[in-house]
Formats: C-alpha cells, sequence, structure tokens
C-alpha cells in the first residue's frame, strides 16, 4: 500500500468508497473492505448509509487510529449552525470521536466560503475533525478556499478518460492532495481496448491498470466503490505491478472529457479565474 503523508498525517493512496451503498450490503462491503486491507473509508452525510459504515467499524475490530475516514457536509448544511449539527450527526452515526477529514461535498454561491471554512476550523478547534477539505471545487473556487484555509485535499472525478490537470497543478502548488472519486469512470474504463491491452500484458484487469496509473500520481488518491466482493478484492490488488512508459504513453493519448457526474447544481468545471 502507498501511503501518502499530507499537512503532518498519512493516508493510504487507495481508498473503498461506499456512495450508493446502503443498509446490510454498505456494512458487508465495509467489513470485507477492512478484511482485505483497507484502512482509508470515505462516506458522506447524504449517502445515507454512515450509520451502516459505523456499524462495520465497530464489528471489523480493527483499531480507529488505523483508519482515515471522511465524509462530508452536503450543500445545504454550509451555513455555520447546520455545520455543526452535520458533523455531529456523523459522529453519532459513525459511532466515532472524530473525523480524520471532513469536506464540503459541493461548492455553493449561497453561503459564503470564508463562513464555512471557519466553520470547519472550529470542529479542528474542538477536536471533531482532524484536517478539512473540499470536493468538486474547480480551480477557481479551489484558489479561494486554500487562500482561506489548510484545505487537506479536494475531491473529484477523474480517471483515465477524465483529465485534471489544472487542479493537479494547483493542488500540488498548494500541496493538496486530489482524491479520485469514480476513479474508473462509473464503469466505462472497463470498456477501453487500450486499458484492457495493457492489463493483459501485466496480468491485469482494465480496472487495476486505471487504479494503478492513479496511485502511481504525485499527491493522488482514488477510493474505488464495489458492491462485488471479487472486485473490492481485485481493486486492492494493484501494488504488485507498474504501468511502463509505453503503458503511461498509451494512456496519455485516451480521450480525456468523459465526466460521469454533472448535476444540474456543478459549479462550471472550467472557471479557472
Amino acid at each position: 500500500m502507498i501511503h501518502l503523508e499530507i499537512q503532518g498525517s498519512r493516508i493510504p493512496a487507495l481508498g473503498f468508497g461506499t456512495f450508493r451503498l446502503t443498509g446490510d450490503t454498505c456494512r458487508r462491503q465495509v467489513l470485507r473492505a477492512l478484511e482485505t486491507g483497507y484502512r482509508h473509508i470515505d462516506t458522506a452525510r447524504v449517502y445515507d448509509n454512515e450509520a451502516d459504515v459505523g456499524t462495520a467499524l465497530k464489528e471489523s475490530g480493527v483499531e480507529r487510529t488505523e483508519i482515515f475516514l471522511t465524509s462530508k457536509v452536503w450543500l445545504d448544511d454550509l451555513e455555520p449552525e447546520p455545520l455543526a449539527r452535520s458533523v455531529e450527526k456523523s459522529l453519532r452515526q459513525l459511532k466515532t470521536d472524530y473525523l480524520d477529514l471532513c469536506l464540503i461535498h459541493w461548492p455553493s454561491d449561497r453561503f459564503p466560503l470564508d463562513a464555512t471554512l471557519e466553520a470547519l476550523e472550529a470542529q479542528r478547534s474542538a477536536g471533531r475533525i482532524r484536517h478539512l477539505g473540499v470536493s468538486n471545487f474547480p480551480p477557481a473556487y479551489l484558489r479561494r478556499a486554500c487562500d482561506l484555509a489548510p484545505v487537506f485535499t479536494n475531491q473529484v472525478e477523474y480517471h483515465p478518460l477524465l483529465g485534471q490537470e489544472k487542479l493537479l497543478e494547483l493542488c500540488r502548488a498548494q500541496g493538496v492532495l486530489l482524491t479520485a472519486y469514480s476513479p474508473l469512470g462509473q464503469g466505462a474504463v472497463l470498456k477501453e481496448p487500450v486499458l484492457d491491452e495493457i492489463g493483459r500484458k501485466h496480468g491485469k484487469t482494465a480496472a487495476q491498470v486505471a487504479l494503478r496509473w492513479l496511485v502511481r500520481q504525485d499527491r493522488v488518491a482514488a477510493i474505488p466503490r464495489s458492491s462485488s466482493e471479487e472486485n473490492l478484492r481485485a481493486n486492492f490488488a494493484i501494488f504488485d505491478f507498474d504501468l511502463d512508459a509505453e503503458d503511461l504513453e498509451q494512456i496519455a493519448r485516451l480521450p480525456k472529457n468523459l465526466r460521469r457526474v454533472n448535476p444540474a447544481f456543478a459549479p462550471d468545471w472550467e472557471d479557472d479565474r
């Protein structure tokens, strides 16, 4: 497992995402992830699964200090009081005293960013969160956030069919981690012949190639989700091979414009003011 050092904390470069996992499926998959060796677990208030994740964390027997746990505040709760209540609910449902990382789930122009970040800083000062960060912030928003607070990560869609060069450059300049969600393009990368060919060369799948490509990059983590035990374990088996220069060149030539997550309230992804 590759670990990254960010703001004095070690975070596994490969995590387990829980988007769209709920109930016993979620509990079971988080347990399996921890049994497999994952120690970076990602959830959110809006996923409606924090209680299931919390149950799995308790049942796993893994020491809380060994797990890097992330949750997120939804965009309706970005004012100070709703944000504090959101963090409190997350802690209660996750059955923990603290979050390693708490993110603003989506940017919103309805609430002043400085007040939201101040509210997160207050949660950090109180010991309820260890680090604060953002998600789905294009470069202009991320620049503003970094001017206001110590941003740990920007969690965005990123995979071999979607480029994030501007954000990566900014993250590295600011000392910010880029966490890739939907790292398999919600299944699109599995159908990419180039990745399949590279995988056959290494005795791996296209999905494993995509994940290896992500976590070998400087300041990049990935949080694949899977409801299948087989895929969960396969996603973890990516540290026994590497991509060579020819592989990287082939991946670089792939189209980089396939965005799978773009709700109506999403910001302008090209906003680089």
